[in-house]
């Protein structure tokens, strides 16, 4: 059509240069009287040959707009025009069809695979058409755009220089290979999380665990999973992706539907579930649902985590805290084999997480007593400025200088003297990012994890020995257990100064034991401290503001705003950089105040980024809003860093993450309460 056009434009400029000269060449010779024309020829005549020559150049100007109007919304163009008669039956077998636009992005043509449309597209604008098409206005014309029109499934792409649209009917592929999606094989485990404390009350056809597993049977039915029985407490599952598909939609209401059934007992049976998917070969899927169920169970039960193929693990449930686990013997073997690793490694390292705070370093001091018990060389690996200020006096006032560099080292040294058999015990966190060095993880092949948060998505790869408490207050709390619970026959000792600071590390964790997650254990692991000489004034002072602080603290606090009933959160100052500990502590005195039921404080902690401290008093968890944000924690104790962000900017991704996602993290209890 555009070949026509142009060569229409070169005819009638050719003509009219000619009739131009023409009429030029007769005036001319009119003029000057040329062989005496003037006595032949009349002016009246002249004028009448010129309005000639201008009537019939109009009439030819018509003439030429009216065919190229004519041809330009002519709807019976025929392919073969554009493709030539041999390719066509070729595109159309291909489902190959072709729309031709104008300068404007108006349809001029539609080809053969829109014929059903055809008549209804000529003359509209084909962006206005399909929006998803305005992606090749001044981008990548060699980029392919997926668009859905009357139940067909096209490929796009444009030739600019054409202005042509090249349409693929992909619509068999699409639905089959979403057929296949859907019909893919999903492996998953539920497991009852507290079946052994529920059966020592009752016998095994104790009617809590028997409404718990009508539940589960019921659960399955409707959504079109198979269950099988694995041992009394748990149950593989096997269903097709688009059934997992529906159950993630429910957002696994068969958590809350177990938890919160009429039980005749005190313990109320909770689920951990891990699915599998996105993965051809069973056997890997097996693996991953298995990694997924033991990552459910890691963080305290009472959830659901999917694992899909090389995509982020998705969390459902975990709306409630991790009840109290008094289990000893659990205890008792875990430092049993702990105890029975140390001695067969050459040298230990232990270390906690960055921006190192009391019971991080109380509970390194822990590890630090059990090795030199097994007479191993040990030392806690410390750097100075990812230390917190006061855990940095207390490590200073503590320790004279000659203990002081028995007891530490720095993360370059301690990669320097890493060998053959070296153990690296982290506390405090299980995170590799976090740790205090994260290079010397990769220098050895065994490596123990204590802590007491909620495992993330992110892990310390294969630990040998892994004890993640999430019912636990503090790191130190586990630590103290496992020093106390062993089967060797010596007491183990332990410095009366180790004592102090990890009793100062269970102050700090529990807010001086008003936070939920304290319970008998806790207790317990600080009187196990107190035997061995902790002085409890002494860890108060560790903690104690100075009138700086104290002062600096009330400001961010005059700060406070309500995001919702019971949910505040606090700026600190752009310009100022602050200590974790301080917005944390910032956080606590918000605690302190009635009607507050969770704070967050944002604050600058280095030249790169902004974290926020949160805290609950147990009716919401902070640490799923926490790690919808990147972050981490426990329950009612979480936080997050953002690098390369301002404080203004984290406040906007903190409020929308709570409009979006506060009442998902809401306690269950509280709502069971409240009725």
């Amino acid at each position: 059509m555009k070949k026509k056009v142009k060569k229409l434009f070169i005819t009638s400029s050719i003509i009219l240069i000619i009739e131009i000269l023409i009429l030029g060449a007769l005036f001319t010779v009119y003029m000057i009287d040329f062989f005496d024309v003037q006595k032949y020829i009349e002016w009246p005549w002249v004028i009448v040959v010129f309005f000639a020559f201008v009537f019939v150049n109009i009439i030819y100007l018509f003439s030429v707009c009216f065919y190229v109007l004519k041809k330009g919304n002519d709807v019976d163009a025929d392919i073969t025009d554009i493709i030539g008669t041999d390719l066509q039956d070729a595109y159309l077998f291909g489902k190959i069809g072709f729309l031709i636009v104008n300068i404007n992005g108006t349809i001029i043509y539609a080809s053969e695979l829109f014929r059903e449309i055809e008549k209804e597209m000529i003359g509209l604008n084909i962006y206005e058409w399909d929006e998803k098409l305005r992606d090749f206005i001044d981008k990548d014309e060699k980029k392919t755009i997926k668009i859905s029109k009357q139940g067909a499934i096209y490929s796009v792409k444009y030739l600019r220089s054409a202005g042509v649209f090249i349409f693929k009917d992909d619509t068999e592929i699409e639905n089959l290979s979403k057929a296949v999606v859907d019909r893919a094989t999903c492996i998953g485990f539920i497991n009852i999380d507290n079946y052994n404390e529920i059966i020592s009350i009752n016998e095994d056809n104790n009617d809590s665990i028997v409404k718990a597993k009508s539940e589960i049977a019921e659960y399955a039915k409707e959504f079109g999973i198979l269950l099988r029985s694995l041992k009394s407490d748990s149950y593989i599952a096997v269903c097709s992706y688009s059934s997992l598909e529906k159950v993630m939609k429910d957002k696994f209401s068969l958590l809350d539907k177990v938890r919160n059934m009429e039980y005749r007992d005190d313990i109320k049976p909770t689920l951990s579930i891990g699915f599998a998917c996105s993965f051809p070969d069973v056997n890997k899927l097996n693996e991953m649902a298995s990694n997924a169920i033991s990552l459910a169970m890691s963080r305290g039960g009472d959830q659901a985590v999917v694992a899909k193929y090389n995509n982020e693990i998705e969390f459902f449930g975990g709306k409630t805290e991790a009840v109290e686990n008094v289990n000893k013997v659990k205890i008792r073997v875990f430092s049993d084999s702990l105890i029975s690793l140390i001695k067969r490694s050459t040298n230990v390292f232990i270390m906690g997480h960055r921006d190192l705070d009391m019971d991080a370093l109380g509970s390194c001091l822990g590890a630090k007593a059990l090795c030199d018990f097994c007479e191993k060389p040990a030392f806690i690996i410390y750097d100075h400025k990812l230390t917190e200020r006061k855990t940095r006096v207390a490590a200073s006032s503590m320790f004279m200088r000659e203990e002081f560099q028995k007891t530490f080292i720095s993360p370059k040294e301690a990669c320097d003297k890493t060998k053959a058999g070296t153990l690296v015990i982290v506390v405090d966190t299980s995170k590799p990012s976090l740790v205090m060095c994260s290079d010397i993880l990769d220098l050895v092949d065994k490596v123990v994890v204590i802590d007491h948060h909620r495992r993330a998505e992110e892990f310390i790869d294969h630990p040998v020995l892994n004890y993640i408490d999430t019912s636990s207050s503090s790191a130190s709390e586990l630590l103290a257990e496992i020093l106390k619970y062993h089967t060797e026959r010596a007491k183990i000792p332990l410095d009366p100064k180790y004592a102090t600071i990890m009793l100062s590390g269970i102050f700090l964790d529990t807010g001086f034991y008003k936070a939920k997650t304290v319970g008998l254990r806790t207790f317990e692991a600080s009187m196990i401290l107190k035997e061995y000489g902790a002085d409890n004034a002494k860890a108060d002072d560790l903690l104690k503001d100075e009138y700086e602080e104290y002062t600096l603290i009330n400001k961010i606090v005059d700060t406070m705003k309500a995001q919702s009933y019971g949910v505040v959160y606090c700026k600190c100052p752009e310009e100022d950089e602050f200590e974790k500990s301080t917005l944390a502590k910032v956080a606590n005195t918000c605690m302190q105040l009635k009607g507050v039921n969770s704070c967050f404080v944002i604050g600058r902690t280095d030249d790169n980024g902004v974290s926020i401290s949160a805290r609950s008093d147990g009716t919401i968890n902070v640490q799923i809003l926490c790690e919808k944000m990147g972050g981490g924690g426990h329950f009612s104790q979480a936080g997050c860093y953002f690098k390369e962000k301002t404080v203004k900017q984290v406040e906007e991704i903190l409020l929308e993450n709570l409009t979006n996602n506060l009442s998902s993290a809401r306690d269950i209890k509280e709502k069971g309460e409240d009725k």
